[in-house]
């Protein structure tokens, strides 16, 4: 069925002023925008009319940064994502993610893989390559559109297996082989995370030699640097030679500095940026709302502790030897690696998810009020925490400055995400990231405009990633739209309780099917795979 959209006040995703106008869409696809008066008598089929008075009309919003990448499989419908104005999400995020997996890891790989986007025994873990992932997440049909970076964790995994050794020449080329032949699958480009494990255990020169055969597919390089806390301006400077030397387009994942020591250093990254820019690397980044992160609670662990594996980290836990060389490590600390024990404090980091109904109770405890409850040392509880879940703990970590959100929010590099981990008591950005920015940073606050706040969740996040035909209410494209009152519009979760539509998202149309109205979800998935064009 064809739709009207009538009378709503269009921003149209390219950073310009707004207007009051009607959309036509028929076939999935935008086919007329301004006065229907001019057209409508040309429309012979039947048509749905949604009178949008007083609502601000966008186009659909683009998560650049997403971890849906196993419930897509099993929970299609995406609601915390759709919910929220969400029409594509990007997968495939931190180097860490679901495909390509041989057959000999698939064990291994879903232990280390369970923190971060979970774990199920619902799917068939033998799909092997990217191609065949994708072709799962069709079949599942989303509500949402899907997007995939190729995963740097899993080509070296692949390579050399996931053991903590520099790589060779040969196997630098065969990780580059294997790029190309993923990359074909359809991939936007390649992800890395190098505070995770297999990425961390990489060389500058081995991401360069990989990123060369990314910019060969003009694929964006996607990346958790491999500080955002004590070194991160070396960190930074990493990653722009990584731009500078194989000429990839690169794209810092939630953009942030950590611990109250480092706040000092923001001038100095936005610094870099600016030098990068002049320079004529292709630079942008997105960032979540928030003043707390998210991820799997192994990240507080040496990087030795993951040496192998989640299997050989497990049996180093349950070692009183290196347990205490653990806490020594995180007491004086690692050159290079991001300590969240130092930054956040264990008093600052809470726990999200767990694998086993067992430790059930312990979800929303710090790892202070673990070490209470347990009647141990807070990282004696956490030590036995992980072990009991073989590392399929989740956790949230307060480290930043509002100020420093609302200034990073400002950079023209920027655009929104929400990185969030949907299991167990997830952080709130999972269901709110982009009804806050409107609510709180544009209408609240006045930190953005609107039509520039709506640019930065849409085309500029569209251009980041190189995602054509959507990000834009043009002639021709998607009709992915998002529709909302711009004075109620808010999210509504808090880290006690995240999970919560955000108010004021009237309707959400994916690929021109209707997917919320009203504020109600229709149940009806008309998602896409999304691939390189």
């Amino acid at each position: 069925m064809a739709m009207l959209i009538k009378n709503g006040t269009i921003i149209n995703g390219n950073n310009v002023e707004s207007y009051v106008g009607d959309i036509f869409i028929d076939n999935s696809r935008i086919v007329a925008i301004g006065d229907s008066k001019d057209w409508e008598k040309s429309i012979t089929s039947e048509v749905k009319v949604i009178d949008v008075k007083g609502y601000i009309v966008s186009p659909g919003f683009i998560d650049t940064h997403s971890h849906s990448d196993l419930k897509v499989l099993t929970e299609p419908d995406v609601e915390p994502k759709l919910m929220q104005g969400i029409t594509t999400e990007v997968l495939g995020q931190d180097g860490i993610s679901m495909a390509p997996l041989p057959i000999q890891y698939i064990s291994a790989w879903r232990k280390n893989l369970a923190g971060l986007d979970g774990e199920s025994s619902e799917i068939n873990w033998e799909y092997e390559t990217t191609k065949n992932y994708l072709a799962m997440i069709e079949k599942a049909k989303p509500a949402v559109n899907e997007s995939y970076l190729l995963p740097h964790g899993n080509v070296r995994m692949e390579a050399m297996g996931l053991g903590n050794h520099e790589a060779s020449d040969e196997e630098i080329k065969k990780m580059c082989d294997i790029t190309r032949r993923e990359m074909e699958s359809g991939c936007l480009g390649l992800s890395s995370g190098l505070i995770y494990m297999p990425c961390a255990y990489s060389n500058t020169k081995e991401i360069i030699e990989i990123c060369k055969v990314v910019n060969e597919f003009d694929g964006v390089f996607v990346v958790h640097q491999r500080s955002e806390a004590d070194t991160i301006i070396s960190s930074m400077e990493e990653i722009i030679e990584i731009g500078r030397e194989s000429g990839v387009q690169i794209h810092f994942s939630h953009f942030k500095v950590c611990g109250k020591k480092n706040w000092k250093y923001l001038d100095q990254m936005f610094d870099l940026l600016d030098r990068a820019k002049k320079e004529g690397i292709k630079v942008s980044l997105d960032q979540y709302p928030y003043v707390a992160g998210s991820t799997m609670l192994g990240v507080i662990l040496p990087p030795w502790v993951h040496d192998g594996g989640t299997d050989k980290l497990v049996e180093r836990l349950k070692s009183k030897d290196l347990r205490e060389k653990m806490k020594k490590d995180m007491t004086d600390g690692i050159p290079g690696w991001d300590n969240f024990i130092d930054f956040a404090g264990v008093e600052g980091i809470f726990i999200t998810s767990v694998a086993s109904p067992k430790n059930k109770d312990v979800v929303g405890l710090s790892l202070l009020q673990l070490g209470e409850l347990k009647k141990k040392e807070p990282l004696e509880a956490t030590f036995d925490l992980l072990m009991e879940e073989q590392n399929a703990v989740g956790m949230v970590d307060f480290y930043g400055l509002e100020d420093h959100v609302k200034k990073i929010m400002k950079r023209s590099e920027m655009n929104v995400c929400t990185d969030g981990l949907l299991s167990g008591t997830p952080h709130p950005r999972v269901y709110g990231s982009f009804a806050r920015v409107l609510g709180k940073y544009v209408r609240q606050e006045n930190v953005l405009s609107l039509v520039e706040a709506i640019y930065k969740m849409t085309g500029k996040a569209a251009d980041a990633l190189n995602i054509k035909e959507r990000g834009f209410i043009r002639v021709g494209y998607y009709a992915d739209i998002t529709i909302f009152n711009p004075d109620t519009i808010i999210d509504k979760g808090t880290f006690e309780n995240p999970k919560q539509f955000p108010e004021g998202i009237e309707y959400v149309i994916v690929n021109g099917e209707t997917a919320v109205e009203n504020g109600k979800y229709t149940k009806k998935r008309n998602g896409m795979v999304i691939r390189r064009s």
